[in-house]
């Protein structure tokens, strides 16, 4: 009859978790620990860009009277997430997408009128006059991606360990 009296004792496996529980300070859950960033490729990053880019552009010129102060201005953090979000594989074209998506959001706020040649000078000018934010964000993206790559190749010459 001795071996149908009921089990008072846990599993191991239980009483090991709970041990660890004690020994370590509470974790938030992992959805909430690390969330998903997203990773664009080439293509997808330029495109990303060139379409925050001309939406802000957009908007500067409604709401801000066009001034490309502001755009410059927001054109920073977008060509940092743009090199943040890129895929591993695809880090070169950060710095290479920020200057094109620089040069398609400029279209609303570049202020030329008189027809296509009019348009033209505009966007002329206005890259060339605002060539500092344009050069600020190229080197922000370009740092971002050479600071990616060079930990990408640490991991890589990293000793791994033999479990």
């Amino acid at each position: 009859m001795e071996r149908y009296k009921a089990r008072t004792e846990r599993h191991p496996a239980e009483r090991s978790a709970e041990r660890s529980a004690e020994r370590s300070p509470q974790r938030a859950p992992a959805t909430v620990r690390r969330l998903p960033r997203p990773r664009l490729t080439g293509i997808g990053g330029g495109l990303f860009a060139c379409a925050a880019m001309f939406l802000i552009g957009g908007l500067d010129w409604l709401l801000f009277d066009a001034s490309l102060f502001l755009y410059g201005l927001f054109f920073l953090p977008v060509a940092a997430a743009t090199a943040l979000w890129v895929r591993p594989a695809d880090l070169i074209t950060a710095p290479i997408t920020a200057p094109i998506a620089f040069a398609a959001g400029v279209w609303p706020v570049s202020g030329g009128s008189g027809g296509f040649a009019g348009e033209v000078m505009g966007l002329v000018s206005a890259l060339s006059l605002h060539a500092g934010w344009l050069y600020a964000g190229t080197l922000v993206a370009a740092l971002i991606a050479v600071v990616r790559k060079a930990v990408l190749i640490g991991r890589r010459r990293m000793p791994r360990r033999v479990a």
